[in-house]
């Protein structure tokens, strides 16, 4: 069942207007989540997956496996962040993990269902980033594979590339001076 708007900028501690104006929503991550999550993984990394003669079992015991070592690396090297399912008309659609650091805000991962992509709800999502940040005084990361389609959203947003980091990019907007 959908959640009100209102229910839903309360789910949301941060103070997310434009995020929650475009529907979404955020509940920490639990265990239960761990399938929803794989999934979310496997879907940014099946154009990558489709070029390689694996069967469909080879594939999802690899994606399994590349998830739970990504995790276990999130959440050992992120310890303070905030894990989160965004959640739009009462479905799952994606993840956000985000650190808040003394001198910046570091986007660990925004992942969305390849299905809800390209509707704005990442831009709505990064601008209300953007703004935590900036009233604290604070810049926002992130890491980017070069060929992620999302890097014209960053680009356009502000983002500049900080760092050549092989094949990501390490991105960082520069908060407005006060």
């Amino acid at each position: 069942m959908d959640q009100p708007l209102s229910a839903a900028r309360e789910t949301v501690p941060f103070g997310w207007r434009r995020a929650a104006d475009s529907g979404l929503n955020f509940r920490r991550i639990a265990d239960a989540d761990l399938p929803f999550l794989v999934r979310v993984y496997a879907s940014i990394r099946a154009e990558e997956l489709a070029a390689t003669d694996w069967s469909d079992e080879h594939k999802a015991a690899f994606l399994d496996q590349q998830f739970q070592a990504q995790h276990a690396h999130y959440q050992r090297y992120y310890p303070n962040a905030d894990w989160l399912v965004t959640g739009h008309q009462g479905r799952d659609i994606g993840r956000l993990y985000v650190e808040r650091w003394p001198s910046q805000h570091r986007i660990i991962d925004i992942a969305f269902l390849p299905e809800h992509c390209g509707k704005g709800f990442g831009a709505a999502l990064l601008r209300d980033l953007m703004d935590e940040a900036a009233a604290a005084a604070k810049d926002v990361s992130i890491h980017v594979e070069k060929l992620n389609p999302a890097m014209r959203l960053y680009r356009r947003l502000g983002f500049v590339t900080e760092e050549d980091k092989g094949v990501y990019d390490l991105m960082r907007w520069t908060a407005p001076a006060a």
